[in-house]
């Protein structure tokens, strides 16, 4: 029996696609282990409830200033030394430094990866890169690494963004250097990974397991939107939601599950009660990652507004975006590079607009509010979208993930 090991620098509540890659190598008759990291916060409780219902081994680190105080401060100040040096130093750097630098866990990731002997090591996040390069150098085991995001566009334009997006790039082309096969989250940062590193990179995109069917229609009331993700915060274009939906006039819900930043989260208050009174904002704890095309359940509509804020973010197709449709909800989108797939499946019957068009995203809204059947239409699409491409099982999905796990073990 081949033997694999998967590796993540998060939580594997907030790694999805680490699990997924997890779950398809035993399906396929592999030995797995999973290595993580625990770092506290809802995040660790869910870990349990996902490794609970799985069939591979799961090998955490525990990250926590509680649990592990001796590992949390060394990790601490090793990363705050790689930083100052990185930030200082000459280019390039020495492996050493990026990976200390970009990664407060890389030492324990790789002496867990090297623990045990593999024929596999895949894995993702981008702490976590440095570390599966270096430990497939290390053991001279076959390694495939994901760019879950184009990293090195994560960064804003200022010195801490620059500094960060440099890093990763020093990272990534290691990363690149070391792999046997690359992955990518949408097919938009697969171009433009393959363009800055002039390597192959395989589109896996953050799709789920398709469901028996799509969840049932909320039936008549205000237009029920939702959106979903890590952390509710500034910068996930839900202002101007609200702006546009207090435009349109038409009665509606705004549903937003995440870890609620307070400031934030009385910031849209405030900004519903002046902009949008026809709109009641409604905030919701995390939930079990596994439940989330569940928790889709007695909404109309999904949010997926991602922000030109940065390359990266323009770039991605995103775990909300892809459960929207395994639910049967209509997609409300932004025009970018990411979506653009999704959004040319769905054409007509969704919402796509530039961020900061509040007017065609209001009459979007409205002429939703005021025609059922259109609405049903939507959903109908994004569901039909889901059922024919969009899911897990499909052989562009995690068909091509075990083509190329196979190919190199």
């Amino acid at each position: 029996m081949k033997r694999a090991v998967v590796v993540t620098s998060g939580n594997l509540s907030t790694c999805p696609r680490m699990v997924k890659a997890a779950d398809a190598l035993v399906e396929a008759g592999w030995q797995v282990r999973v290595i993580s990291t625990i770092t506290g916060g809802w995040a660790a409780d869910f870990d349990r409830v996902v490794h609970a219902r799985r069939r591979w081994r799961w090998d955490p680190i525990v990250l926590t200033r509680r649990e592990a105080r001796a590992r949390w401060l060394i990790g601490g100040i090793r990363s705050r030394v790689a930083r100052i040096a990185a930030r200082w130093g000459r280019r390039p750097w020495p492996d050493a430094v990026a990976a200390h630098a970009f990664s407060r866990a890389h030492a324990e990731l790789v002496a867990a990866v090297l623990r045990e002997p593999q024929e596999l090591v895949y894995g993702g996040t981008s702490g976590a890169l440095a570390a599966l390069a270096e430990a497939s150098r290390i053991s001279g085991t076959p390694c495939g690494i994901d760019f879950e995001d184009f990293h090195c566009g994560q960064g804003g334009d200022d010195p801490d963004g620059r500094l960060y997006n440099e890093l990763a790039a020093a990272v990534m082309a290691r990363a690149v250097g070391q792999a046997s096969f690359l992955t990518a989250g949408s097919a938009a940062i697969a171009a433009a990974c393959e363009t800055r590193f002039g390597a192959r990179v395989l589109p896996i995109n953050n799709v789920f397991p398709l469901p028996r069917g799509p969840q049932p229609a909320p039936a008549g009331g205000p237009l029920r939107l939702y959106w979903f993700s890590q952390t509710l915060g500034s910068g996930r274009g839900l202002e101007e939601i609200l702006t546009a939906a207090g435009r349109a006039g038409v009665p509606c819900e705004l549903h937003l599950r995440g870890r609620a930043d307070a400031a934030h989260d009385r910031s849209l208050r405030e900004r519903a009660a002046r902009d949008a009174p026809n709109v009641a904002v409604y905030v919701h704890l995390p939930a079990d990652p596994d439940r989330m095309v569940e928790r889709c359940r007695g909404f109309d509509a999904g949010l997926s507004v991602e922000q030109p804020d940065t390359t990266a973010r323009t770039l991605c197709l995103t775990n909300k975006a892809l459960t929207y449709p395994l639910a049967g909800l209509a997609l409300v989108m932004t025009r970018t590079p990411g979506h653009e797939p999704l959004a040319a499946d769905l054409r007509s019957d969704a919402i796509v607009y530039d961020p900061g068009d509040v007017r065609t995203l209001a009459d979007g809204l409205a002429a939703w509010a005021g025609d059922r059947r259109l609405l049903q239409r939507a959903r109908d699409a994004a569901w039909e979208a889901a059922r024919t491409r969009w899911h897990w099982e499909h052989p562009l999905e995690r068909g091509r993930f075990l083509e190329a796990a196979s190919a190199v073990a």
